[in-house]
């Protein structure tokens, strides 16, 4: 079942044939149109020869609905969730793992050098232990159609004003979180009325070491919540988010915890996670290993979110500075925190020269990338180790063309934090710049 909420802008045009030669960064295949304008096709893969129906045309660049893949290519393979056709939580199930770990790299190669000017080889994409069932954190939107129907799931791929029904498991997500959702649906009533009333909600679901943590919010009052909560519903705690944003218990568990890396940490929908737990330890351990010898070292952990990595260097001996803007994350990274390791409250790019000069600084920030700023403080106060973590290559390859003139690469390394999406992370250890003479 699928559900609209919002408009389209999708509109009829002749089907066309094109070849699939290359995937872009957003999941979708590249290939050209007759007149050789490039056309960007989701759900199609290198090789393919597919029939195609353009619904955008810009200057340079077009965008095309897949109507029939005429002729698979090697890297295609079938899709293992029977959503995929139409959801828009994943966009390269269709690739074989090996494909996406390969254009992965390539995102990132591409990235550095069209926009940092960096020309670096493809870098290893390290596979994470399990490529589906691993995220430990969802949200899924529900919407009341009216005489007791209910659409619930995930946005629709290029259309997200429009909702994709997902009446049992999303293949991705943890399977506690399914076992949860799947209670949920059974139990929220016609109409969903054991929600809060209202046309729209949101319903995060994120999974800790004895269940899962429910968040509820949009509506209007809290329904009756608490009876979602039974012996085999998965469910440890039923939080209600109010409009201000507080969120307030409704049921269940206040100090719900998940462990992470050997550090217990509260779950908290203000406090960052990874979602893939076993691929974010795989990245944390190489974060580690690019410090040999943290004794007696000063380190910068900024956007340290829980402090994962500070607080294990400074157990092994460094003495640590955490930055961190949201409050909630920092009372939980002090918590049961070693003595070396203390945080500084507030925006990287307004407490970085506290922390500064270091031995070692690690970068972990957003999406959005450094600050403006930041790069500049870098430069003038450089540190002997810079460790950048990074979600997003386009930002990354802007902010090392920043930082060019006071570092230089060491290494490049890629892990798949995010299997079956267009997502990866990155990691660039880079050296201060040796000065001629």
């Amino acid at each position: 079942m699928e559900a609209r909420v919002g408009g389209s802008n999708d509109r009829n045009s002749p089907a066309v044939e094109v070849r699939i030669r290359a995937v872009s960064s957003d999941g979708s295949g590249v290939g050209d149109l007759p007149d050789g304008l490039v056309v960007f096709v989701h759900r199609t893969a290198p090789n393919d020869r597919v029939r195609i129906r353009v619904h955008s045309r810009k200057d340079r660049w077009a965008r095309g609905t897949l109507e029939e893949v005429v002729e698979s290519g090697e890297e295609r393979t079938t899709p293992p969730c029977p959503y995929y056709a139409l959801c828009g939580g994943c966009t390269l199930q269709h690739l074989r793992y090996e494909a996406q770990l390969h254009w992965k790299g390539r995102f990132i190669a591409d990235a550095l050098a069209r926009i940092g000017g960096i020309d670096r080889p493809l870098p290893e994409v390290r596979p994470s232990p399990h490529n589906l069932g691993y995220r430990s954190r969802v949200t899924f939107t529900v919407l009341r159609l009216g005489r007791d129907r209910v659409v619930a799931g995930l946005h629709r791929l290029e259309r997200p004003s429009h909702l994709v029904d997902i009446p049992d498991a999303c293949l991705i997500a943890d399977p506690r979180i399914n076992r949860a959702w799947e209670h949920l649906r059974r139990s929220w009533g016609p109409g969903a009325r054991r929600l809060p009333g209202g046309r729209k909600l949101r319903l995060t679901l994120m999974a800790a070491d004895e269940g899962v943590v429910l968040m509820v919010e949009g509506g209007r009052g809290k329904g009756d919540l608490q009876s979602l909560i039974g012996t085999d519903s998965g469910l440890i705690a039923v939080w209600r988010v109010e409009p201000g944003g507080q969120a307030r218990l409704i049921a269940g568990e206040a100090n719900a915890r998940e462990t992470r890396m050997g550090e217990v940490t509260t779950v908290d929908r203000r406090v960052f996670l990874q979602v893939n737990a076993g691929a974010a330890e795989l990245l944390h351990a190489q974060v580690i290993r690019s410090i040999p010898d943290p004794r007696g070292l000063t380190v910068v952990d900024a956007y340290c979110g829980t402090g994962l990595y500070g607080r294990h260097l400074a157990q092994q001996g460094a003495v640590v500075v955490g930055l961190e803007s949201d409050r909630a994350t920092v009372r939980a990274a002090l918590e049961g925190a070693p003595p070396d390791f203390r945080v500084l409250e507030g925006r990287v790019e307004d407490r970085l020269s506290e922390a500064l000069p270091a031995d070692v600084v690690i970068l972990n920030p957003p999406r959005a990338g450094l600050h403006r700023t930041v790069p500049e403080l870098l430069s003038n106060r450089p540190a002997r180790l810079l460790v950048y973590v990074s979600c997003d290559p386009a930002t990354l390859a802007r902010d090392l063309e920043r930082l060019a003139g006071a570092y230089e690469i060491d290494q490049v390394l890629a892990f798949d934090l995010f299997p079956q999406t267009a997502h990866v992370e990155t990691m660039v250890t880079l050296t201060p710049r040796r000065t001629p003479g």
